[in-house]
């Protein structure tokens, strides 16, 4: 179940949470070790709505059930490439860990910055390197699950997620107008 297109945000808070240990000693000596694998966190804040421009939103927000369920949600701005690139993106077969990914069928460039999904994968991964044309994707986080072939996901790309809380509140103000800011966070 996707999360309501209408009303869209105003603003828009991300955060990318990669877990790291670390220790450092008294004489500089640091160890680092990565203890899980990276997620996104959103933050998102509406304009002020009319009741009946707020209603289906809040509705969507307690059919979720505090952080129980997880759905699906395509940012406005984020979720779409900043390059040029057209055509049906297909990946060759990569192993977990990688974060170097084969594609073809790309025409146009894929731009550092934006974000990916591959067809099999719950998981949505950043561009860290430009791409123009058919060669090899520079992603972060490395691949949390192999790859075979499968379709790449540039535009509209749809986040899974569930609520970040259990809690949520919105405010009603002046001329009787909502208020609301909703957390999200990556379910993997």
């Amino acid at each position: 179940m996707a999360y309501p297109t209408t009303p869209t945000f105003a603003t828009m808070g991300v955060e990318s949470v990669d877990p790291t240990l670390f220790t450092e000693t008294v004489s500089g000596r640091v160890q680092s070790r990565k203890i899980a694998s990276q997620k996104w966190k959103f933050t998102a804040s509406y304009p002020p709505l009319t009741r009946d421009e707020f209603s289906p939103v809040w509705g969507y927000l307690m059919a979720q059930r505090g952080r129980h369920k997880v759905f699906t949600v395509v940012i406005p701005e984020l979720s779409t490439t900043s390059g040029t690139a057209t055509g049906t993106v297909t990946t060759s077969a990569t192993a977990v860990g990688s974060s170097l990914v084969p594609v073809t069928g790309l025409t146009g460039t894929l731009k550092i910055g934006d974000f990916v999904k591959f067809a099999g994968h719950d998981k949505v991964y950043a561009i860290i390197a430009d791409l123009t044309g058919d060669g090899d994707l520079s992603i972060t986080p490395e691949l949390v699950r192999p790859l075979g072939t499968e379709t790449v996901t540039y535009n509209s790309v749809p986040f899974t997620v569930r609520m970040a809380n259990d809690i949520q509140t919105f405010k009603v103000g002046k001329g009787m107008m909502f208020t609301n800011e909703v957390d999200f966070v990556e379910a993997l």
